[in-house]
């Protein structure tokens, strides 16, 4: 009886573990190829649209600060006016700083296009490793586009047209009035500057985490892994396959 109950116990473990190996244990979810190639795709026309509007509003802005420093130094040179000098040196330093402020901003021009670009993407694991990155620089461009438009920027602006308020109030002796008529031209100039600044990465980011993230639960980016119980003669083993 103890021998038939014994054969009995090792023929269904047996039959148990012949079915496994037809049910893989799949460790974790995996991100369907074609999905990661629409992400990529995705992330991949933000950047280069957001390059271009990130060139054009910077050369923009550059050029025209530059413009309007080199007008006003030639009006100051060829002007003996001691008022309209006066005037002429403060905006072309005014402005001179707004050129310069172009190459400190945080919307300095960025290749991340051409960066993407350099990953290869022939197989599976490549273009997980793709997407990881694309997001990443997506990431980046975001955050960029926020910190260009905090209280930060818009407080050193402020300060600066503030300073040449002041200037040309008590500096140059005018009146209060033309003080705060030079604080609040500079500074319509300079809020325009900020609040033209691309918001498009900013926004497509966020577009991207409500299309894709939020639901994605416990998707991972790296490659699928199957496990398996096997029988053999004399024992029990467990295969990995990636």
């Amino acid at each position: 009886m103890r021998l038939i109950l014994n054969q009995l116990f090792w023929t269904i473990l047996l039959l148990l573990i012949f079915c496994l190996q037809f049910v893989p244990l799949q460790a974790q979810d995996k991100i369907s190829d074609s999905l990661v190639i629409e992400r990529i795709q995705y992330i991949k026309n933000t950047l280069e649209h957001d390059k271009t509007n990130t060139k054009r509003w910077w050369y923009g802005w550059l050029g025209g600060y530059s413009a309007a420093t080199i007008g006003q130094s030639i009006v100051y040179f060829n002007n003996n006016e001691r008022g309209m000098r006066q005037d002429m040196v403060l905006g072309a330093a005014t402005t001179l700083l707004g050129a310069a402020g172009q190459f400190i901003s945080p919307l300095i021009p960025h290749n991340e296009s051409e960066q993407l670009n350099l990953f290869s993407a022939t197989t599976g694991v490549e273009r997980l490793n793709k997407l990881a990155y694309a997001e990443k620089l997506l990431e980046e461009c975001a955050m960029r586009e926020k910190l260009a438009r905090s209280w930060k920027n818009h407080a050193i602006c402020s300060t600066v047209n503030l300073g040449g308020g002041l200037i040309t109030w008590l500096g140059f002796k005018r009146s209060f009035g033309a003080g705060v008529g030079y604080f609040v031209l500079n500074s319509a100039i300079t809020e325009t500057q900020i609040w033209t600044q691309p918001t498009f990465a900013r926004r497509n980011y966020k577009k991207y985490q409500q299309k894709y993230l939020e639901n994605e639960g416990d998707i991972s980016y790296l490659p699928e892994v199957n496990w398996y119980l096997e029988a053999y003669p004399g024992g029990l083993g467990i295969r990995v396959i990636f």
